[in-house]
């Protein structure tokens, strides 16, 4: 991994840090050269990291294809942990040498000119400290805008978690519908939005063979005792009503004793009943397997 190549600076992209190149423009490298105090010809693999460009640098919005911070058209290096240039860092194209320092008040002897001095008339030293007291006084329109700036960021901020969040969610929600595409078919994972005993799941023949057959196997009670559970399957009348070749009956033997006959009769009753009387017989269907 590349390197810093900013005197006291052994940052790299290895602890996250994020490198930019020499800009090719001469004027604009010879501007970073100057501000980096280092005498050398940058090569193509030399770089500057982030911490010597300050934040307003930086683009506010654009990012760069790697998804990192996007230095300006015109960005300038200007924080380096170096002792001063020999003269003042590069911010235009043209190079400024130092100024010779003027001769000081000390130095100056122009005699004794007293009609030159300025006399402040009678109360304007008083007005002078309130303008210097109203100029250092904080604005208050000024507070407001700076305080509900930072609600707005302090907004956005919470915004942009709860949208992590939901982005998190919606792949966890997306991996168990995929994993319940295993095993239920896809009206099944729709009755699972559906009450416990909602009228409006509409099975599909797939569902319903295979309830017949979970039936079978498990017995009535331990198909009621799975739909108890949650899970997905039509009830015994939505069964009886869906299962093609029927055949009216009568009889006083209870769903159970009919299922432990092996027969492959089913009522029409969701449940079995305790007692029938001389006049009260259960019609049944009775199914052909």
């Amino acid at each position: 991994m590349g390197g810093c190549s900013a005197p006291n600076c052994s940052n790299s992209t290895s602890i996250g840090k994020q490198l930019f190149r020499f800009p090719k423009d001469p004027v604009r490298k010879k501007k970073w050269l100057v501000n980096c105090r280092r005498d050398f010809e940058p090569t193509p693999h030399s770089r500057l990291c982030q911490d010597h460009f300050e934040q307003s640098q930086f683009e506010e919005i654009a990012r760069s294809p790697a998804g990192g911070k996007k230095l300006k058209p015109n960005a300038i290096p200007t924080l380096f942990s170096v002792g001063d240039p020999p003269y003042p860092a590069v911010t235009t194209p043209f190079f400024l040498l130092p100024l010779k320092p003027e001769p000081g008040e000390k130095e100056l002897n122009f005699g004794d000119h007293g009609y030159a001095r300025r006399t402040p008339l009678p109360g304007m030293e008083e007005e002078d400290a309130d303008r210097t007291a109203e100029d250092q006084r904080p604005c208050t329109h000024c507070q407001l805008l700076k305080k509900q700036l930072e609600q707005e960021m302090q907004h956005s901020a919470r915004l942009q978690k709860e949208a992590e969040e939901m982005k998190k969610r919606l792949y966890r929600l997306d991996r168990i519908e995929k994993g319940l595409h295993n095993f239920l078919y896809e009206d099944q994972i729709r009755a699972l939005s559906l009450t416990k005993h909602s009228r409006r799941a509409v099975w599909s023949t797939e569902t319903i063979l295979r309830a017949r057959k979970i039936r079978c196997v498990v017995g009535t009670k331990g198909y009621e005792y799975l739909r108890e559970l949650g899970y997905p399957l039509p009830s015994y009348r939505t069964l009886c009503n869906r299962l093609e070749t029927k055949i009216m009956v009568t009889t006083d033997m209870s769903c159970e004793e009919l299922a432990e006959l092996g027969l492959g009769l089913m009522a029409t009753c969701d449940s079995p009943t305790e007692g029938v009387g001389d006049n009260d017989e259960e019609e049944l269907i009775g199914v052909l397997s």
